[in-house]
C-alpha cells in the first residue's frame, strides 16, 4: 500500500476537488501551449526511404527536385472523351487560366497547353512553388482560380486535378469520415458503458476522462512533434487509440471499485475503496500503459517518419491516459462515492433498504464459457489453437504493396477527373526521374551516358516518346525524365524501373568512374517503400518479442507466463492478419465492407498491426492474470485461482474488448483502405484475443502447467518484498490486499 500508484490515488481521494482541477488545468495548459508551439510537420526530406530517396536528396542538392503539379483539363460541357470541343474558346479559356496563374505568388510555371491525342481535351500544367508537402496548403489559390475560369467560360467544362489537389480532397474525406466514426462510437460506447454500469453517471466518467486525455494528449503531440515530426496521422491515432486505451483503463478501475464497494458492503470509506483499486487494478493499469508504450516504442526502430509518428501519437495518449486514470479518476469516484453514501443514509432514515452495489459476480454466463477449459483443458486447447491457426494459413499468400494514388475513393472530384486525365494523356501518367552525381568535368560524358539509355528507353515498348535531360547549375547534378504510359500501380510500371535499374543503368551510367546514380518517381517509391519496411521488419518484431517477454516476465516474475504471452499475441496477430488477407486481398467482401480490391495489403499495415496488438493485448493478460495472481498470492490452489480470476474479470474484459471493437470497427466506415484494413484488422484481432485466447487458449494452457506457470517463482501466503499476504481473518478474505507485481 505504499507503491507510487497507490499514494498518488491516496492524495486525489483525499483531497478530489484539488485534484479534479488540476487535471482541468492540465488539459487546458496542453491545449493552451500545443496551441502556441503549433505542430512540427515532417517535410519531403523526413520521407525518403531506398534509391529513390537518395535519388531525390541527389536531385535537391542541384535544385532539379521534381515540383508538385496541378493539370486543369478544357473540354466540352458534357465532359465526355467523345464529346467535341470549341477549339478556339477552348484556347481563350488557356490563355485566361495562364494568366491568371501566373499572378499567382504560389505558382512557380505554367507550361504551354497541350492537345490530348485526339484533339478532344486542353490539359494546362501549372508547377507550384516550394516543397512537395507545402502544395496543399498552397492549391487552394490553383483551384479557386480554375473555379473562376469556369466561371468566365460556362459553356466549357474546366476542372483541375494533381497530387496536391486530390491529398486535399483525401484529407477533407478523412476528417468527414472521423466525423461520421465519432458520431457511430461515442454513442455505442456510452449504451455499452450503460449496461455494465448500470448507471449514466458512472458510464459517462470513463467517457469524459477519454475524451480528456484525448485533447490534453492532442495538445502534447504538438510540442512533441518538435522532437519527432507529425506526419499527419497523429490526430488519427490518438483519437483511435485514446478513446480505447482511456475507457479502458478507467473501466478496469471502476469495475474494481465497484466490486470492493459491493463486497464492503458499505463498511468501508470512499477513500479506502479508492486505495484497494489502486493498489490493484491501478498497478495493472500502469503495467499495461508501461506495456503498451514499450512496445510501441520499437516502431522507432523502423527509421520511417510515418511510423515514428504513429509511435509518438500513440505513446503520448497511452501515458496521459494513465495519468488520468491515476490522479482524476480516484478524485471522482470519492466525490460519487460520497454521494452515493449520503444517498443511502437518507433511505435509512426514511426506512427503506439499502440499495445492494453492483460487484463482479462472474455470472452464469461466463461459468459455462471457461467450462469446457476448465473441464478438458487439452482438447479445447488444441481445438482452439487450430481454429487459430487455420485463420493464419491465408498469410502465406499475402501481397504488401505501397498504396499509391491510384487507390484513393473516386468520391473526391479530383481522383474523377485523375482517371479523364490518365485517359485522355496516357504518356502523362507515370515519369522515372534517372539522377546522376559526378564531378563537373564529367559533365559531357554523363550526358552521353544519359541520352544512350534514352535511346535504348525509346526501343522499349514500356517507355513513351518526350524523354528529356535537365542539369545543375554546378554541372556536378544531371536528371533525365522517362516517361511511361503506364498507372503506376501496374505491373507494366513495375517492370520498366526494373530493366531501369537492373539493364540500362549499369550498362550506360555506371560505366562512368566515380558517379552515382538511382531512378526516384512515384513508382520507385513504392517500390523501396516495402522493401526498406521489409529490411527493419526482423529487428523490430525481434525487439518487440524481447519487450513482450521482459514486461510479462517483470510484471508477474515468471518466464513461463512470458513465453506464454509471446506465443499468445503471435498466435492472435497471425490470425487476425490471417483474416485481413482472406477479406480484403479477394474481392469477395467488396459490396459487404465498401471498398475496391487492390488484391493486396497495404505495406504500413502488418507491421504497425503487430507492435499496437502486442501492447493492447497486454491489457488484458495483465489485467486477467493479476486478478489469478492475487488469488495465488492469497493462498488459493492455481487451478482454482485460474477459474475464479477468469471468472471475476471476464465480464470486464468483454465489456472493454466491445468498446475497443466499436473504435476500430468505427474506422471501417473510412473511405482510405489502409485506414479500412487497420480498422478491420485491431477489431478482428480485439475480438480473438478477447473470446479465444483469453476465454479458451489461456485459461486451458495455465490449467495444463499448473503450478509450473510461476516458474522460477513460486507465489503464495508469504511475505512478498515485505508486503503481507497472508489472510488471518475473514475482512482481510473479503478485501485482500497484496503485491500484483
Amino acid at each position: 500500500m505504499k507503491s507510487l500508484t497507490v499514494r498518488v490515488a491516496r492524495w486525489s481521494a483525499l483531497h478530489p476537488w484539488r485534484a479534479v482541477v488540476g487535471w482541468l488545468v492540465f488539459v487546458a495548459l496542453c491545449l493552451v501551449v500545443g496551441g502556441a508551439v503549433g505542430i512540427n510537420s515532417a517535410k519531403t526530406a523526413d520521407y525518403r526511404v531506398g534509391e529513390a530517396g537518395r535519388a531525390e536528396a541527389m536531385a535537391a542538392e542541384g535544385h532539379l527536385e521534381r515540383r508538385s503539379t496541378e493539370q486543369v483539363l478544357i473540354s466540352a460541357r458534357s465532359g465526355a472523351l467523345d464529346s467535341r470541343v470549341d477549339k478556339q474558346a477552348a484556347e481563350a479559356a488557356a490563355r485566361d487560366l495562364t494568366a491568371r496563374m501566373k499572378s499567382l505568388p504560389e505558382v512557380a510555371s505554367v507550361a504551354a497547353p497541350l492537345w490530348s491525342g485526339d484533339g478532344r481535351i486542353l490539359m494546362v500544367e501549372v508547377a507550384i512553388k516550394g516543397e512537395e508537402l507545402d502544395a496543399d496548403a498552397k492549391v487552394g489559390a490553383l483551384v479557386a482560380q480554375t473555379a473562376a475560369v469556369q466561371k468566365s467560360h460556362s459553356r466549357l467544362l474546366i476542372e483541375e486535378t494533381g497530387s496536391p489537389s486530390t491529398s486535399k480532397g483525401v484529407d477533407q474525406q478523412r476528417d468527414d469520415d472521423l466525423a461520421l466514426s465519432e458520431a457511430i462510437t461515442l454513442p455505442v460506447t456510452l449504451i455499452t458503458l450503460l449496461v455494465v454500469f448500470g448507471s449514466v453517471v458512472m458510464a459517462a466518467v470513463p467517457l469524459l476522462l477519454a475524451l480528456s486525455s484525448i485533447a490534453a494528449a492532442i495538445g502534447l503531440s504538438m510540442v512533441v512533434s518538435h522532437l519527432s515530426p507529425d506526419v499527419g496521422v497523429g490526430t488519427n491515432v490518438i483519437l483511435m487509440i485514446g478513446l480505447a486505451v482511456g475507457v479502458d483503463y478507467t473501466l478496469f478501475y471502476l469495475k474494481r471499485e465497484r466490486e470492493e464497494r459491493a463486497r464492503g458492503g458499505g463498511r468501508l470509506s470512499a477513500e479506502a475503496l479508492v486505495e484497494l483499486a489502486a493498489a490493484t487494478s491501478g498497478h495493472a493499469v500502469v503495467v499495461s500503459g508501461l506495456a503498451v508504450v514499450a512496445s510501441t516504442a520499437t516502431l522507432y526502430l523502423a527509421s520511417d517518419v510515418i511510423f515514428s509518428s504513429l509511435a509518438t501519437g500513440t505513446i503520448v495518449v497511452v501515458l496521459v491516459a494513465v495519468a488520468s486514470s491515476l490522479t482524476a479518476l480516484p478524485a471522482l469516484l470519492v466525490v460519487l462515492g460520497k454521494r452515493a453514501e449520503r444517498r443511502a443514509r437518507r433511505r435509512a432514515e426514511r426506512g427503506k433498504p439499502a440499495r445492494r452495489a453492483r460487484g463482479e459476480g462472474g455470472g452464469r454466463i461466463w461459468a459455462a464459457l471457461l467450462r469446457p477449459a476448465a473441464r478438458h483443458p487439452l482438447a479445447t486447447l488444441c481445438v482452439s489453437a487450430l481454429a487459430l491457426l487455420a485463420l493464419v494459413l491465408p498469410l502465406t499468400g499475402l501481397k504488401i504493396t505501397e498504396m499509391s494514388r491510384d487507390t484513393h475513393s473516386r468520391e473526391i472530384p479530383a481522383m474523377r477527373v485523375y482517371d479523364r486525365l490518365n485517359e485522355a494523356f496516357p504518356e502523362q501518367r507515370v515519369t522515372h526521374d534517372v539522377v546522376v552525381r559526378a564531378d563537373a568535368s564529367r559533365t559531357r560524358e554523363v550526358t552521353g551516358a544519359l541520352r544512350d539509355l534514352a535511346e535504348r528507353a525509346d526501343r522499349d515498348p514500356l517507355f513513351a516518346d518526350g524523354s528529356r535531360i535537365v542539369t545543375s547549375a554546378d554541372h556536378r547534378i544531371s536528371v533525365l525524365r522517362l516517361k511511361v504510359p503506364y498507372l503506376g500501380n501496374s505491373r507494366q510500371a513495375k517492370t520498366s524501373l526494373d530493366h531501369l535499374r537492373h539493364d540500362y543503368l549499369p550498362a550506360t551510367v555506371g560505366r562512368i568512374a566515380g558517379a552515382e546514380y538511382g531512378v526516384s518517381g512515384d513508382v520507385a517509391r513504392y517500390a523501396d517503400y516495402p522493401a526498406h519496411q521489409n529490411s527493419k521488419l526482423p529487428l523490430v518484431i525481434g525487439a518487440l518479442l524481447l519487450v513482450t517477454f521482459a514486461m510479462t516476465v517483470y510484471a508477474f516474475r515468471s518466464a513461463v507466463l512470458g513465453l506464454i504471452g509471446v506465443v499468445l499475441n503471435l498466435l492472435s496477430a497471425a490470425a487476425a492478419l490471417g483474416l485481413l488477407v482472406l477479406v480484403f486481398q479477394g474481392t469477395w467482401a467488396e459490396g459487404l465492407l465498401d471498398f475496391h480490391s487492390t488484391g493486396s495489403i497495404g505495406s504500413r499495415v502488418p507491421l504497425f498491426l503487430f507492435v499496437i496488438l502486442f501492447g493492447l493485448s497486454m491489457d488484458y493478460q495483465v489485467f486477467v492474470v493479476s486478478r489469478i495472481r492475487e488469488a495465488v498470492l492469497a493462498g488459493v490452489p492455481t487451478r482454482q485461482a485460474v477459474l475464479d480470476g477468469l471468472r471475476t474479470s471476464a465480464s470486464v474484459v468483454t465489456s472493454a474488448a466491445v468498446v475497443m471493437t466499436t473504435v476500430f470497427v468505427s474506422f471501417v466506415f473510412l473511405h482510405i483502405i489502409e485506414m479500412k484494413q487497420i480498422g478491420f484488422v485491431l477489431a478482428a484481432a480485439v475480438l480473438l484475443d478477447a473470446f479465444v485466447v483469453r476465454i479458451m487458449v489461456l485459461p486451458s494452457a495455465l490449467l495444463l502447467l499448473g503450478e509450473a506457470t510461476w516458474w522460477p517463482s513460486r507465489p503464495g501466503p508469504s511475505r512478498t518484498r515485505g508486503q503481507a499476504a497472508a489472510v488471518p481473518g475473514p475482512a482481510d478474505r473479503e478485501h485482500p490486499v497484496v503485491d500484483v507485481r
